[in-house]
């Protein structure tokens, strides 16, 4: 464990497969590379703000992106089902990045997602971009999501709520070491709620510095930031703003 890490009680240890096992609201979770959440206990995969068919979106608008990013995010999450073999799969919000994504879905690329629910319960929880949910994809939808005691909703609710799950501000960090700055996608928790970064392979982020993170912690939260294999914890004072 490193040294920012020994100064929050929250953090329990290292994982073996290169995530950060934390203590969040009396609740034992682990912070995996790739930006999932798994809850052990209950073999349950926790993903926010995929923004499938973003790249889509943005060419339909004229701003020409490579149209490649769902089929990598969707690469990646197969990765982490097939590693995992989870009972539940809970898409925690935005999982399209508009209403219109769903129809504009290569034929195969619906295939994976409909693959993803066999053997398994898949939930789509509601968010801002997507709050209908999919029409004609397998999984249930549902405005928010309780399981081990842990609320999951898309967005954070106003000021600290205990053992909330939440995604939609798509956290990340900026770290200077050595002479030199990195800024990563991130985990962010005062250990007592917990706001994932985005999975989505176009999807953006927000320095945890901003003001939006203030009114959401109790405390000087701790970053659990995503790194080549694995997670590191990052005290708030190491922290930097963009």
């Amino acid at each position: 464990m490193s040294a920012a890490a020994a100064h929050h009680h929250y953090v329990v240890a290292d994982h073996p497969e290169g995530g950060l096992r934390l203590n969040l609201a009396g609740v034992e979770i682990v912070c995996r590379p790739t930006g999932g959440l798994w809850l052990e206990a209950w073999r349950a995969l926790i993903v926010a703000d995929l923004h499938f068919e973003k790249g889509s979106s943005f060419a339909a608008r004229g701003q020409l992106l490579p149209p490649y990013d769902t089929r990598e995010t969707l690469r990646r999450l197969e990765a982490e089902v097939t590693a995992l073999a989870p009972r539940i799969l809970v898409f925690l919000g935005d999982t399209f990045h508009d209403r219109g994504g769903e129809a504009r879905l290569a034929r195969d690329d619906r295939e994976r997602i409909d693959a993803l629910a066999r053997g398994r319960t898949l939930v789509w929880v509601a968010g801002n971009h997507d709050a209908e949910g999919p029409c004609d994809l397998a999984g249930e939808t549902a405005a928010h999501l309780s399981i081990g005691g842990l609320d999951l909703a898309h967005a954070p609710s106003e000021g600290p709520v205990l053992g909330e799950v939440a995604g939609h501000l798509h956290p990340c960090a900026r770290v200077r070491a050595l002479g030199a700055s990195v800024r990563r996608r991130c985990f962010v928790t005062d250990g007592e709620r917990l706001i994932l970064p985005a999975f989505g392979a176009f999807a953006g982020g927000l320095n945890v510095r901003d003001r939006a993170f203030g009114p959401l912690m109790n405390r000087p939260p701790l970053a659990a930031v995503l790194g080549a294999g694995r997670v590191h914890a990052v005290g708030w004072a190491s922290l930097r703003p963009d």
